[in-house]
């Protein structure tokens, strides 16, 4: 079901201050920014060779990365695995007891259906399952 590592996903408290280090310092390429108003984000891809990596900042207390934040601390808050078809993988993992998020396939970043796996299921990491746009 998994095709490869899509991206990583950070929580930051600011793009405006993260973005120099990823960009400036460590030579990373800014692929693209987005705001994502369903999960209450702005998201910057960076561009580590060919790892993408979505650096997110919350635009509201309610968000999910808010929360994250605000109980962890910003950092590493997922991995997303690239699926051929997102709302296959959930309702094969639904069916075999995996302790979803979502319990269908919806709209993500840059145009693609995600969904979560709760990180309880993987010994603590959040995974997401990414449906490229076709």
């Amino acid at each position: 079901m998994i095709e490869e590592l899509h991206h990583i996903g950070i929580a930051v408290r600011s793009l405006e201050e993260s973005l120099p280090r990823y960009v400036d310092e460590l030579g990373m390429v800014l692929a693209g920014r987005e705001h994502v108003e369903v999960d209450q984000i702005d998201v910057a891809v960076v561009l580590a060779g060919e790892t993408r990596i979505e650096l997110m900042e919350p635009t509201a207390d309610t968000s999910p990365v808010a929360k994250f934040i605000a109980k962890r601390g910003p950092g590493v808050h997922h991995l997303a695995f690239k699926v051929a078809d997102c709302d296959e993988v959930i309702r094969v993992l639904n069916d075999s007891g995996a302790d979803m998020v979502d319990k269908a396939g919806r709209p993500g970043a840059h145009g693609t259906r995600v969904g979560f796996m709760h990180p309880r299921y993987l010994g603590g990491v959040l995974t997401e399952f990414v449906e490229d746009p076709k």
